[in-house]
């Protein structure tokens, strides 16, 4: 499984350890990860997203994933991210259409 933000798109990153005597050795430094279940209102189930935790302040700060994906450009998002924003738009779509 990657270590990558499902929203965001953080990964990884590398750095050095620095003693102090000033010996460097490589490191890396690891986002922090959570498993989180949002609730669709759209498709009525919940997604489970793997999100860093800056990832899912951004998702409830925007009003939910489906408000989230929605306002967000495809640009902006991982490939995961696009395939639950196009499941979401389709589900919209044929709600909108069984109502009219």
């Amino acid at each position: 499984m990657a270590r990558r933000c499902g929203i965001t798109g953080k990964g990884v990153m590398a750095g050095n350890n620095v003693s102090h005597a000033n010996n460097k050795t490589r490191r890396r430094f690891l986002p922090n990860l959570q498993e989180t279940s949002f609730y669709s209102e759209v498709l009525g189930t919940a997604v489970q997203l793997r999100l860093t935790t800056t990832g899912i302040r951004t998702v409830e700060h925007n009003g939910g994933i489906d408000a989230f994906l929605l306002g967000t450009p495809d640009r902006n998002l991982p490939a995961e991210a696009r395939a639950l924003k196009r499941r979401i738009a389709r589900a919209q779509a044929k709600k909108a259409a069984a109502a009219a």
